[in-house]
């Protein structure tokens, strides 16, 4: 039973789909809960007065009230976007709790990325478990969000004890199990996101110390891309350590998730290693040059702006370097 002390936490019964399942985690995370049964009680429940006894209300109760803590969109003028897409249950409290729930994911120092985070994340993820939820997405993967919490659900023949209070142990046994699911992914995703927003400023303080702002010298691997598109930086090649020792030499794309190159890696060096590559590059150390010509390597940190410095030169003679 639950516990007058605790917050009442409250979604509907039976089966579960992502959108509510991930605004627990979202509620968990931005209100500083931990555990069900221990720090606030977690009610499955389509009863009314259940309901209304709830400190926090989703995906149920056809009320949507911020301020109220209500957030359901099955009701008639449920909220919308700015661009008629309608929200879930997981929009309406990413509206509300979303940059919180980023805050309480990141260190203080990272704090004031907050924001700018939840917004993305907002865009990639939220959004697409809206229209996922709401019928409105332009197409379903098997192995998107949404699929893969579905296949959380009991199925239909899995045995249900002999009890109405049996099948929803299992039910809501089940459900703390795709929680568990997003919680994990949202928590890299957000990771993932300060690390390349860390980098973000990195990059932008390298490719102003470069000795060839075209040439970007890192002192080890991060996302550079983003930043280089993000602030229009004129970088054709990135250079920086792996992990082998080795030093890569890596080309910038012309735009966002494109195969191709800014400049690519001569094509006379194309799939060449070590000595053929070495007499072809004129870069005694050099390592490789992939067939693509997208991405090479030499053994030292010199090697590689070698490479990246030599292609620059052989595009400026043959007047087939792009503009900054």
């Amino acid at each position: 039973m639950p516990d007058a002390s605790r917050p009442l936490l409250v979604t509907h019964s039976g089966n579960f789909h992502c959108d509510e399942a991930f605004a627990y985690v979202v509620l968990r995370l931005a209100l500083g809960l931990r555990e069900a049964g221990v720090d606030h009680d977690l009610v499955r429940t389509r009863d009314a007065d259940t309901i209304a006894r709830g400190d926090v209300v989703w995906d149920v109760g056809l009320s949507y009230d911020a301020a109220a803590n209500r957030f359901d969109h099955h009701q008639r003028g449920a909220p919308l976007r700015e661009d008629g897409t309608p929200f879930s249950a997981a929009g309406l409290v990413w509206q509300r709790y979303g940059a919180e729930a980023v805050r309480a994911l990141l260190a203080a120092a990272d704090a004031p990325m907050a924001e700018a985070i939840a917004a993305e994340v907002e865009r990639v993820v939220v959004r697409r478990i809206d229209e996922v939820d709401n019928g409105t997405a332009e197409n379903r993967d098997p192995l998107d969000l949404a699929a893969l919490v579905g296949d959380c659900n009991p199925p239909w023949d899995a045995p249900r004890g002999d009890s109405r209070a049996a099948a929803q142990a299992l039910e809501d046994a089940a459900f703390l199990r795709a929680v568990a699911l997003l919680d994990g992914v949202l928590r890299r995703r957000v990771e993932s996101l300060r690390a390349r927003h860390a980098a973000d400023a990195i990059v932008v303080a390298a490719q102003a110390a470069s000795a060839d702002g075209r040439v970007l010298e890192l002192d080890r691997g991060m996302p550079w891309k983003g930043a280089v598109f993000a602030h229009d930086l004129p970088v054709l090649f990135a250079v920086f350590p792996a992990s082998n020792g080795n030093w890569m030499v890596d080309s910038m794309p012309p735009e966002p998730k494109s195969f191709a190159q800014r400049l690519p890696l001569p094509e006379g060096w194309a799939g060449l290693q070590d000595a053929a590559l070495a007499e072809a590059s004129g870069v005694p150390d050099a390592v490789f040059v992939h067939l693509r010509r997208f991405v090479g390597a030499a053994r030292s940190r010199e090697g590689a702006l070698a490479m990246a410095r030599r292609t620059i030169a052989l595009a400026e003679e043959a007047g087939t370097l792009p503009a900054a």
